[in-house]
């Protein structure tokens, strides 16, 4: 078993409605040798896609993409949730973006002065359940005129749209792991093999 499915099943908590929250070392609170662990996994799968940009979204999966992009020797950039008042005369990207879990929608946005036609991006980010989140990033990207090379996944819910949406749209998805089913009741993960 892979080390972030012994990790999930060793902190995970497991609520109604299909949430997991693994916060105690993915999103809240950083394990740094988890983190190391999925950004050489993500490193191994995409070196050689030229990629010249990471993007993500704030706030949860910065830690990845931070890691991956000191690997990769190139910028990481996120998108933020709301425009502070320090980009009032910036030119930004903005997208739409609902999360799952918050049940609410944001407007994301970054700054067109990192992201450019040339760059070739790739996207980090720790769940993907409905693909919102990485599709929001996509428009981002496309809006800049840049080549989106792939989307990494920390953990994904193979039981909801995400990654048809994401492949649909041509999109290369790579996800650490997949989960097939949770079982609130029993209080159990299955979990789904491949990437």
């Amino acid at each position: 078993m892979s080390y972030l499915k012994e990790k999930i099943l060793e902190d995970g908590i497991i609520y109604p409605n299909n949430v997991l929250k693994i916060d105690s070392f993915l999103n809240q609170q950083i394990d740094p040798t988890i983190m190391k662990k999925i950004a050489d996994e993500f490193y191994e799968y995409y070196k050689d896609k030229g990629i010249t940009k990471i993007l993500t979204i704030e706030a949860s999966g910065i830690a990845p993409a931070i890691i991956l992009a000191t690997k990769l020797n190139v910028s990481m950039l996120f998108a933020k949730k709301s425009k502070p008042s320090t980009l009032e005369k910036e030119a930004c990207y903005h997208a739409k973006v609902y999360s799952y879990t918050k049940r609410k929608t944001s407007d994301v946005l970054v700054p067109k002065k990192y992201l450019k036609k040339d760059d070739k991006v790739l996207i980090i980010d720790d769940f993907l359940a409905n693909g919102e989140a990485s599709l929001g990033l996509v428009d981002l990207a496309k809006q800049a005129g840049s080549n989106v090379v792939g989307i990494g996944i920390c953990v994904e819910k193979s039981f909801q749209p995400g990654r048809k949406r994401l492949e649909e749209a041509g999109l290369d998805v790579y996800s650490i792991v997949r989960i097939e089913k949770i079982d609130y009741e029993n209080q159990k993960i299955i979990f789904k093999d491949g990437h």
